[in-house]
């Protein structure tokens, strides 16, 4: 099927809004009637009646925000994009009951920076079939899923890419700017992904995330969500496979026979405002597959805490590494974000782990550098890395390298290319350059003192993260550029 080329000069479907809570309302009711409408489609198709199917398809609804030049305000402290003239911004939406609450945010800020007219309306994005109805298909034929693609639209991946992200859009003056980083079929391709890689649902993501490379911080997390719980600190504990825990402190399900691939695990609070757990396991392939896609839920942070090889002498096994900076040898970003792109150092992230760190362990500031060591994290592709250790000795050397591990830049990177604040706590747990490489026995005594500690100080971090994004400071404009769409 081609695309649909044009929208009707005039949109019969289209209203202007003055107030965000209504607007956002509009979005959820257009897209509901959409999908109502590829249902209905998609019903008389699976009953044969090909001929009464028309030609009317479902769109993604759509905003639409004009700016007056002599309404755009030039200086902010806000992370928003900047207006020179006047401009038209569009967005294309998906899922707005789910993302009802960040569409208002980001709606109210606008309008109040820029004085913005908000136009809702229908889009010329038809909605592919696989993400408005992912199980409907199954009952089909063979012959008949075979057909579909003449009928109905499916996922265009030729569209469905991070050109806006990676500012490939900057220099399109002709046509409407981007509102959001993201378009509805982008977000809806990664939302699908989030549900088969994590075993949850997106709506359970909270604002907040813990990124970690071992199951041991899983445990421990489980352990401290239930207890939070019945408590009365949160809402209710998800784990992989809609096994939920609530105040009562019994799940409801026995834990999932088959582990997802990066499993999630979120102590849901009122307003996403808890914490969720991804365990990426080991190396940056996954790292980058996972902040791929939960991106599109515009988390207010996301911190890596896991282990690390210490490169030092004077670091000790158990010995905290805070990432300052990064060695970028991952690959897996280089055709996106080249390497001598810098990772800027976010001050409300650093400062944030460095006070964690101190509350939970309970050092005097003047002990801190003795369990703390700040510097250049390397981050391998290679498990194996020490067997080519002549390849790697100059670039340590070089980069005064303190620690080295497989996730910590990929998710740092991606931070940045996603505008989504970011930063590294790891733990020391070999010194493979000084003879103490990880073993089982020496694992097992590590992991016993320090795994319960780290993933506290992480939770202590996102605790003093949540206090700076309540205040507006945590979306730091580092990560802005100019031309930025105004959604951050």
């Amino acid at each position: 099927m081609t695309e649909i080329e044009t929208r009707p000069q005039t949109d019969p479907t289209e209203r202007v809004f003055t107030n965000a809570d209504k607007a956002a309302d509009r979005l959820i009711e257009l897209y509901e009637e959409q999908v109502d409408l590829l249902q209905t489609r998609f019903e008389t198709y699976a009953d044969g009646r090909i001929e009464e199917l028309g030609e009317v398809h479902a769109v993604y609804p759509e905003i639409r925000l004009s700016i007056p030049a002599e309404e755009a305000i030039m200086t902010s402290n806000l992370a928003l994009g900047r207006v020179a003239s006047r401009h038209e911004f569009t967005a294309t939406i998906t899922q707005p009951r789910l993302f009802r609450r960040y569409l208002v945010q980001q709606l109210e800020k606008v309008m109040t920076q820029f004085s913005a007219q908000i136009r809702i309306g229908l889009s010329d994005s038809p909605i592919p079939l696989n993400f408005a109805l992912e199980s409907a298909t199954t009952g089909l034929t063979l012959k008949s899923r075979q057909m579909l693609q003449t009928y109905f639209y499916t996922p265009n991946l030729v569209a469905t890419n991070d050109a806006i992200v990676d500012g490939k859009q900057i220099l399109n003056r002709a046509d409407a700017m981007p509102l959001s980083l993201f378009t509805a079929e982008r977000t809806d391709y990664s939302l699908h992904r989030i549900r088969h890689y994590t075993a949850t649902q997106p709506e359970d993501f909270q604002n907040y995330i813990l990124f970690t490379n071992y199951q041991r911080y899983v445990d421990e997390f489980v352990e401290w969500g239930v207890e939070e719980v019945k408590a009365g600190r949160a809402t209710k504990l998800v784990e992989p496979g809609g096994r939920v825990t609530g105040p009562d402190g019994k799940p409801s399900c026995e834990p999932i026979a088959k582990v997802p691939q990066m499993p999630a695990y979120h102590l849901v609070r009122d307003g996403h405002r808890g914490v969720t757990l991804v365990n990426i396991g080991v190396g940056p392939s996954n790292a980058k597959t996972i902040t791929d896609h939960l991106a599109v839920l515009r988390p207010h942070v996301w911190l890596m805490i896991g282990h690390c090889g210490a490169l030092r002498r004077t670091q000790r096994l158990g010995d905290y590494v805070l990432a300052h900076a990064y060695l970028r040898k991952d690959q897996v970003l280089d055709h996106v974000l080249p390497p001598h792109i810098p990772l800027p150092t976010l001050a409300e992230v650093q400062l944030s782990l460095t006070e964690a760190v101190q509350q939970e362990t309970g050092v005097e500031e003047a002990e801190l550098k003795q369990m703390v060591r700040t510097g250049t994290v390397v981050t391998t592709d290679d498990r194996n890395w020490e067997l080519n250790f002549e390849e790697y000795a100059l670039d340590l050397n070089k980069s005064r390298a303190i620690a080295i591990d497989m996730e910590s830049a990929t998710v740092a990177a991606n931070g940045y290319r996603y505008r989504v604040p970011y930063g590294t706590l790891l733990c020391a747990s070999d010194r493979p350059l000084h003879g103490e490489i990880k073993l089982p026995g020496m694992a097992d005594a590590f992991y016993q003192e320090r795994v319960g500690q780290h993933l506290q100080i992480g939770l202590r971090a996102i605790e003093i993260l949540r206090q700076e994004s309540d205040r507006g400071s945590l979306h730091s404009r580092k990560l802005r550029s100019f031309n930025e769409p105004l959604f951050r």
